[in-house]
């Protein structure tokens, strides 16, 4: 695993505070134009994830995507994994609330 440019873990709330570093977020789907795509953050926020996902795939409901959060609602995509269609936003946005509080000492 290559640690040397670790992502945050973050929801729609929590990209406020890593606003010019590498984030991890998941978003579902809402809409899409011409170089972004709009989702929902898994704590109901908006977010715009700048940069086109791979067109080998289908499009899924779901997306991780990894980059550089520009500000507090929009993120320059780098990597972008498809998760389907049935992904769980509860257990992801317990995730990220684990990942920068108590327990952030045991994530990257």
């Amino acid at each position: 695993m290559d640690t040397s440019s670790p992502s945050a873990f973050v929801n729609g709330s929590l990209m406020r505070r890593y606003i010019g570093q590498k984030v991890r977020t998941v978003i579902q789907v809402v809409g899409s134009d011409v170089g972004s795509v709009v989702g929902k953050s898994t704590d109901d926020l908006q977010i715009i994830v700048k940069g086109s996902p791979p067109t080998t795939t289908t499009p899924s409901t779901y997306l991780e995507v990894i980059g550089i959060a520009e500000n507090e609602n929009s993120i320059r995509a780098e990597v972008w994994t498809n998760f389907g269609n049935s992904f769980d936003p509860v257990n992801y946005n317990e995730l990220c609330k684990l990942a920068n509080g108590e327990f952030k000492h045991l994530f990257i």
